[in-house]
């Protein structure tokens, strides 16, 4: 069960995650743990059996889509008797806020973790605006 500790928006999931689709393979939406420090928010994303290569993050205006594809990989010394997943595809989109500086995101993978580390925006300073006479 998800749980929630203190709600910030600096990320929505996308309502069109898990939509219906029409595909020959499955489309599975990943689990994500979200994370939040004092300069970042993190996200872990499962995505086993997804190779580094299989991997595709885009970044379109507010808009984090990722995605990714598990490949079968063939066993040589022992036979599968059982499998929490299975082959298909992954997806997951996200509308970032705009307290998230989107060119400073980065992303590395380990053990079939994605993770990506979202900074914080600086905040907007006060400044003065000078009037212009015409």
């Amino acid at each position: 069960m998800a749980q929630e500790v203190e709600r910030r928006d600096y990320l929505v999931p996308n309502k069109l995650d898990g939509g219906e689709r029409t595909r020959a393979r499955p489309v599975v939406v990943p689990r994500v743990d979200i994370y939040e420090t004092q300069d970042n928010v993190v996200l872990l994303v499962d995505m086993p059996g997804v190779a580094p290569d299989g991997v595709d993050i885009t970044l379109e205006k507010r808009t984090l889509a990722i995605s990714g594809y598990a490949t079968e990989r063939p066993h040589q010394t022992y036979r599968q008797v059982y499998a929490e997943y299975g082959l298909g595809d992954y997806e997951r989109v996200f509308t970032l806020s705009e307290d998230i500086d989107r060119d400073g995101i980065e992303a590395s993978q380990k053990n079939g973790v994605l993770r990506l580390v979202l900074p914080k925006a600086a905040p907007a300073k006060a400044r003065k605006i000078q009037l212009k006479m015409a």
